[in-house]
């Protein structure tokens, strides 16, 4: 009964100051993010040391890596929104049904991708480069990535439970450990040490899993500890289909929309192609950006649950301010980011063991200096995105994001590449983030004039 009670008490999200809150729920996503971000660009520096064709590889398998990430965040977004929801509605029993179909659904894709790690890694990069050297550092990498990969699917998992009920500390924690074990077996299972032969790239990518593994492994042992509002029984489990078409209406779109990356990142790679050392750079920058994304990544986990708790709460003002309050702090993180790149280009590049006046260097500078422009729009552009996801209108989300990157950007770019200066391929970037804003604008006035100006109207 005790229990009970505790369980029935109202939740963080329906009573703090908004501001408060919010920079309490992705506050500590924001630092766990930053800290994933640091790994993935140490991991390339270490690659970096063995020679340029090893980071080539690592920045050739980012579609696949990307789209693993696409499938198990996009799920766990949909779990996220319905379990927040489903919580704001005090229904317990509901939720306690949602989390266990979410992690079932979560397993079943591990297994498709290590399925794609035995059999699509090989022909994969056969298909993005000639260079043999290339091809076999890719093969080992991705192969390894995927069939022992179980623990991103579950660690994105559990840490969505935690966040769900505002446990983000927890969170935190989790992926801050996997991050400071992957930063530690890095060059031990590259370079060797201990007793341990250097493994080269197979072990940079036995560093991510081993890390990936021991988050998930953590943020388990803490939903079974901490997380009171949430219980987790499979005895007698079957999966139940309207549940999960209900966490799919939100998680697809949301994985269409990541996965787009995946396409666009493939199809950059093939455009780039011809351009030297251009595929190189390309990766770097990803690798770069993701220091100043992760962090609106965080905001938005800390964001989403806020949104969807008191939406199902019916409270319009406090979804109003939270949507507010994120799209500032966004886009002050996102103008930031933007003048690190523009003062800083050479010394970013230099990181990855580019030598003066190499091929690097020369294709970086004023490729990260175009690029970044788009950072200017970026911020309110991802924030507004997971507002839609919050709100269970996710498919805004995709069209936008498809019409970004898949009907402007590759084509912009292919068509600026006939030109054959690779400096002019780079504005497509901007060019849409620019189409983006305009449409993710445009939704957002349609959602508040339908959704968001009637939240909480049948609660009177």
């Amino acid at each position: 009964m005790e229990k009970d009670k505790t369980v029935q008490t109202e939740n963080k999200m329906g009573v703090m100051p908004i501001n408060r809150l919010l920079i309490s729920m992705s506050l500590p996503m924001m630092i766990s993010m930053l800290v994933q971000a640091l790994y993935n660009i140490v991991d390339s520096i270490f690659v970096s040391r063995i020679n340029e064709y090893a980071l080539r590889a690592v920045s050739l398998a980012f579609p696949i890596q990307s789209l693993m990430i696409a499938v198990s965040v996009g799920t766990a977004v949909g779990i996220n929104a319905f379990l927040s929801r489903t919580l704001g509605e005090r229904e317990y029993e509901k939720a306690n049904t949602i989390a266990v179909n979410g992690i079932f659904i979560e397993l079943v894709s591990y297994v498709v991708f290590a399925l794609v790690g035995i059999f699509v890694s090989r022909p994969f990069f056969a298909s993005q480069t000639a260079i043999a050297e290339v091809r076999e550092y890719g093969t080992v990498y991705l192969t390894i990535c995927c069939t022992a990969g179980v623990g991103i699917f579950m660690q994105t998992a559990f840490e969505r439970l935690l966040q769900s009920t505002g446990k983000t500390m927890y969170a935190m924690v989790t992926q801050g450990t996997g991050a400071i074990i992957n930063l530690i077996m890095d060059p031990i299972l590259i370079f060797g040490a201990f007793g341990i032969p250097a493994m080269g790239v197979a072990g940079a990518a036995a560093a991510t899993v081993l890390g990936q593994m021991a988050a998930a492994v953590l943020a388990i042992v803490f939903n079974l500890k901490f997380n009171r509002e949430i219980h987790l029984s499979f005895r007698g489990f079957k999966p139940d289909g309207g549940l999960i078409a209900n966490i799919y209406k939100v998680g697809i779109p949301s994985i269409v929309m990541q996965a787009i990356g995946s396409v666009m990142t493939y199809g950059m790679n093939l455009i780039l192609e011809a351009f030297g050392a251009a595929q190189t750079v390309f990766g770097i920058y990803f690798k770069l950006q993701s220091f100043i994304f992760m962090p609106i990544f965080g905001l938005n986990n800390g964001m989403v649950p806020i949104i969807a708790y008191n939406f199902g709460a019916g409270s319009r003002e406090r979804v109003v301010k939270t949507m507010k309050s994120s799209i500032m702090y966004a886009v002050c993180i996102m103008l930031a980011g933007l003048a690190v790149m523009e003062l800083f280009p050479a010394q970013l590049i230099g990181l990855f063991d580019a030598e003066a006046a190499s091929e690097l260097l020369v294709i970086g500078i004023p490729a990260l200096r175009t690029i970044c422009l788009s950072f200017c729009f970026a911020g309110f552009c991802i924030v507004v995105g997971s507002v839609f996801q919050a709100l269970g209108n996710g498919v805004y989300s995709m069209i936008v994001s498809i019409a970004r990157q898949l009907c402007v950007l590759l084509p912009v770019a292919w068509l600026f590449s006939l030109s054959g200066s690779v400096n002019l391929i780079w504005w497509a970037f901007p060019i849409a983030e620019l189409v983006s804003l305009g449409m993710s604008t445009f939704f957002l006035l349609r959602i508040h004039k339908n959704i968001i100006s009637h939240i909480g109207e049948g609660k009177r």
